[in-house]
C-alpha cells in the first residue's frame, strides 16, 4: 500500500508512464518501443494537462467575473474537484482504495463481469470520495468500501456498454472511459437521448461536427468556433477590448490543441492496445476482447465536446440563477465542464444539438444535488483538514459533488440496511446483466471464427 501510495502521489503524468511500461513489457512488447510508448503517455498527460491549465486559468477569473455581473449570491461555494479528491484521499477509505480496486477490478476480468483493464489508478479518487462521504455517514468503514466498491463496479460497467461508442465515435480503438465523473452521467444521457427520439421535429435536427462545419463555413472550425465563444464569454464577464481578445484566442488555441495532444497519447497508447489484443487472440483464439480503461481525459478534445462546455458556462451561471431550490453557486469546477460530457458526446452520436440539451438537464439537476450534498461535502472537508475559504459556511464541486451515480448510492445509504442491501443486490445484478453480454458477444466471436476457418 505504501509503494502504491507513492506511485499515486508521483501524480498522472508520471504514475500513467511507469504503469504503461511495465504493462507494456508484460506483454511482451521490445524494451525500447515499451520506454517509448510510456513516454509518449507521459508527453500526452503533460500535453493535455498544459492546455487544461490555460484553459482553467484563463476561464476561471472570466466565471468569477460573470458570477459578479450576474449578482449570484447563493450559499453553498463551488471549490472543485481539488477538495473532493482531498477528502477522498484524506480519509482510511482513500488509503484502502487502491488496493481495493484492483483486487475488484480481477475479479470482474477472471469473472467475466467487466471487459476493462482499468489503468486510471488516479481516478480512483472518485469511488474513495463516495466511500468517505458513506465513512461521515455511517461511522462504519466496512461499509464505506463495499459502497466505494459499489461505485467502481457501476462506473466499469457503463466503461464497458460505452465503449463501443467511444470506439466508433471517438476514435479510441481498445479503449474504455471508467471515469467516475464521465461515466455518472451516460444512464441520464442514455435516456433523454431515447426521449429525444421521440419528440417529432426535434428527432431531425442533426449537427455533428462535420455539419458545423458544412452549415457555419469557416465559423465552424475550430480554430474559429473557439475563438467566437472566447469573444461570448470575454463580454459576458465584461472584460476590456484587451481582455476579451486574449481570451478568445486561448479559446481557440483550446480547441485546436487539445486533439493534437490526446493523439500523442493515443500513439503512445497503440503498441500497448495491440499487445493486449494479440494476447487475447493467442490465448483464447479471438474469444474475447478486453478495453484499456483511461482517464476522460483523452478524449476530452472532441469538438463538440469543447464546444458545448463553453456554451455551457454561462448558461450554467444562469441556471444557478433560475433553478427553483438552488443555493450552489457554480465557479472552481466550470473549467471542468468538459469531462462531464466525454461519454455523453458519443451518447449523442456526436450531435452538438443534442449534446446541449442534455447538457442543460444534467447541469440543473446537478445544482440541486450539489446544494443537497453540501453539508455532509462540507463535514467531510473539514475532516480530511481541507481549508474552507474564508466566509463560506458551506462548500460542494460539481465534480464529483454533484455529480447523481455518489448521490444515489449516499442517499440510499442513509436507509441503512435496507438502502445498502438494494445497492448491492441492483449491482449484482448489473453484473450479472453485464456478463451475460460478454458471454454472448464471446461466444458470436468464437462462431464467426469458426466460421472463417
Amino acid at each position: 500500500m505504501s509503494i502504491l501510495q507513492k506511485l499515486v502521489d508521483l501524480g498522472p503524468s508520471v504514475m500513467m508512464p511507469i504503469i504503461f511500461c511495465i504493462f507494456a513489457l508484460l506483454l511482451g512488447v521490445k524494451f525500447g518501443k515499451a520506454i517509448k510508448s510510456g513516454l509518449l503517455i507521459g508527453i500526452g498527460f503533460i500535453g493535455l494537462n498544459i492546455v487544461i491549465t490555460l484553459l482553467t486559468e484563463n476561464l476561471g477569473p472570466a466565471a468569477e467575473a460573470m458570477v459578479t455581473n450576474f449578482g449570484l449570491n447563493l450559499k453553498v461555494l463551488d471549490v472543485g474537484w481539488p477538495a473532493a479528491s482531498a477528502i477522498a484521499f484524506g480519509s482510511t477509505v482513500g488509503v484502502l482504495i487502491i488496493p481495493l480496486g484492483i483486487i475488484i477490478n480481477i475479479v470482474m476480468l477472471l469473472t467475466k463481469t467487466t471487459r476493462t483493464v482499468n489503468i486510471d489508478i488516479w481516478n480512483f479518487w472518485h469511488f474513495a470520495f463516495t466511500g468517505s462521504l458513506v465513512y461521515i455517514l455511517t461511522g462504519s468503514l466496512s461499509i464505506a468500501l463495499i459502497l466505494a466498491g459499489v461505485n467502481m463496479i457501476v462506473t466499469m460497467i457503463i466503461a464497458d456498454r460505452t465503449a463501443p461508442l467511444v470506439e466508433s465515435e471517438l476514435g479510441l480503438p481498445g479503449i474504455s472511459i471508467p471515469h467516475g465523473f464521465s461515466a455518472s452521467y451516460a444512464p441520464i444521457a442514455w435516456v433523454a437521448n431515447k426521449i429525444l427520439d421521440l419528440i417529432p421535429g426535434i428527432n431531425k435536427i442533426k449537427m455533428d461536427a462535420n455539419d458545423i462545419q458544412k452549415k457555419f463555413g469557416i465559423f465552424g472550425d475550430p480554430a474559429i468556433l473557439g475563438t467566437m465563444i472566447g469573444i461570448l464569454l470575454g463580454c459576458l464577464a465584461k472584460y476590456n477590448i484587451n481582455k476579451t481578445l486574449n481570451l478568445a484566442i486561448v479559446m481557440g488555441a483550446v480547441l485546436v490543441l487539445t486533439p493534437k495532444m490526446a493523439a500523442i497519447l493515443m500513439e503512445g497508447l497503440m503498441p500497448v492496445s495491440e499487445a493486449v489484443q494479440e494476447l487475447i487472440q493467442r490465448k483464447f483464439s479471438g474469444k474475447a476482447k478486453l478495453y484499456i480503461g483511461l482517464d476522460s481525459a483523452v478524449s476530452v478534445g472532441h469538438p463538440v465536446t469543447l464546444a458545448v462546455s463553453l456554451v455551457l458556462v454561462p448558461v450554467t451561471l444562469i441556471l444557478a440563477l433560475i433553478v427553483p431550490g438552488n443555493q450552489f453557486l457554480p465557479f472552481a469546477s466550470l473549467a471542468g465542464l468538459p469531462f462531464m460530457f466525454v461519454l455523453i458526446t458519443p451518447l449523442a452520436r456526436g450531435d452538438f444539438f443534442r449534446t446541449f440539451v442534455i447538457g442543460v438537464v444534467i447541469i440543473a439537476v446537478g445544482l440541486l444535488i450539489g446544494t443537497n450534498m453540501a453539508p455532509l461535502f462540507t463535514q467531510a472537508a473539514v475532516a480530511a483538514k481541507f481549508a474552507i475559504p474564508d466566509g463560506a459556511r458551506l462548500i460542494s464541486s460539481i465534480d464529483y459533488g454533484s455529480s447523481p451515480l455518489p448521490w444515489i448510492i449516499i442517499k440510499l445509504a442513509e436507509y441503512k440496511n435496507i438502502g445498502i442491501g438494494a445497492l448491492v443486490i441492483v449491482t449484482l445484478g448489473l453484473m450479472i446483466w453485464n456478463r451475460s453480454i460478454i458471454v454472448k458477444e464471446d461466444k458470436q466471436m468464437e462462431e464467426k471464427n469458426n466460421m472463417q476457418a
